[in-house]
């Protein structure tokens, strides 16, 4: 039994590192643009915010677009989703010479909507309202931010450079996450490495390829590729909305980038381990179709994958422990180009499997919520009726 499940292990491994997009690698980053985007001139971009209880980061963010180094027209929309801290009056008082701040006051959510979606929605007509009064031409990208996400002055300029000179529909980063604290340290890294693996970025950004991923810290799309969808209505159920909306965008024949921010970064902190279990169990049922047999299969699949090698190392003799601490060996060593993105120490590679442990179990985690009716949650509410990610 311990051979065979070395073996299994052998070939899992062989296939991920070989035949997987590269996942291991460190990913792609953009270099910073002109704030001139060249011979292709800029295009107007309206950014879109959705907000819910954002008092602690809303200032940030919202200026930080606000003061974007950017040559063309340029507006920020809010869609303030009756926040109960004063988000949208803490977005007003902020410094607005050039007025290029909207602040939407969010209507109820229609049934069959996800929250987030429906702010998107509201925030992107407004963002059309804008356009057509300021009679500009229907080309011209919208982009999608969220509240917590704090941008450099070139980010806007760069994004935009990125999808014009390679004809893109869609560009999107993640953007750096907190890693500050020891739950951070121990746990967000290897949430990008898991996006990675499961969204290698090289078969996201091969139009060729069916793969399709984006990050929603940071998603510029194109609005005549919104419009060929059907705009944010496609996607009015997605509880995986970015997923979704690059799903749709490819499936339309749009070209999209996926890579890693340094220019945008996240100032949520997740200072415990009970933040990125939140964080982790919020989507992870959806993404296995709220599925009970998919579940199964991926808590096999994450224990022939990450836990086996250890086990067959420490606790078994001959063939297997050598293949066992072979394998062990190479999926510590995948982890390193991550860990040195986020600048700290590759003895973090050592936790790899028990890291995966909490993750798998955040995931039966997310499966148990959904039977007990909790849904998945944006902003303390909870959306159990919204239609399933297509």
């Amino acid at each position: 039994m311990a051979t065979i499940l070395a073996a299994v292990c052998a070939l899992v491994w062989i296939a991920l590192i070989f035949f997987h997009g590269r996942f291991w690698q460190a990913g792609p980053i953009l270099q910073p643009a002109s704030p001139d985007t060249g011979s292709h001139g800029a295009p107007p971009v309206v950014v879109v915010v959705p907000a819910r209880d954002e008092a602690e980061s809303i200032q940030a963010c919202i200026a930080s677009l606000l003061t974007q180094d950017y040559a063309g027209f340029l507006r920020v929309v809010l869609t303030d989703d009756n926040s109960a801290d004063g988000t949208g009056a803490l977005a007003r008082a902020l410094p607005d010479p050039d007025g290029r701040l909207t602040v939407v006051n969010g209507r109820p959510r229609p049934a069959g909507w996800s929250g987030k979606l429906w702010a998107v929605e509201q925030g992107v007509s407004r963002a059309q309202e804008i356009l057509h009064a300021a009679n500009l031409p229907t080309d011209g990208y919208i982009l999608l931010t969220d509240a917590d996400i704090e941008h450099d002055p070139i980010h806007l300029a760069t994004l935009v450079a990125k999808a014009e000179t390679e004809n893109l529909d869609m560009v999107s980063e993640m953007v750096e996450l907190n890693c500050e604290s020891a739950a951070e340290r121990a746990l967000v890294p290897a949430f990008v490495y898991f996006f990675a693996l499961l969204y290698p970025f090289a078969l996201v950004n091969d139009r060729r390829h069916a793969m399709a991923a984006a990050a929603g810290g940071t998603i510029l799309i194109r609005r005549t590729a919104l419009d060929r969808i059907g705009g944010i209505t496609a996607l009015r159920g997605a509880l995986i909305d970015d997923c979704t909306l690059a799903a749709h965008v490819k499936r339309s024949g749009g070209g999209l980038y996926l890579g890693h921010s340094r220019m945008a970064r996240s100032i949520r902190p997740y200072p415990n381990a009970s933040d990125v279990w939140r964080m982790i169990a919020r989507t992870a049922y959806v993404q296995l179709r709220y599925s009970p047999w998919l579940l199964v299969g991926t808590v096999l699949a994450m224990v022939v994958t990450w836990i086996a090698p250890m086990g067959l190392a420490l606790f078994t003799h001959g063939a297997p422990r050598f293949v066992g601490l072979i394998v062990w060996i190479v999926l510590m060593a995948s982890f390193l180009p991550t860990l040195r993105r986020f600048r700290i120490s590759p003895l973090w590679a050592l936790a790899l499997p028990f890291v995966s442990i909490f993750y798998t179990a955040a995931t039966i985690g997310s499966a148990i919520d959904h039977h007990r009716g909790r849904g998945v949650r944006w902003k303390n509410r909870a959306y159990t009726d919204a239609q399933h990610d297509r």
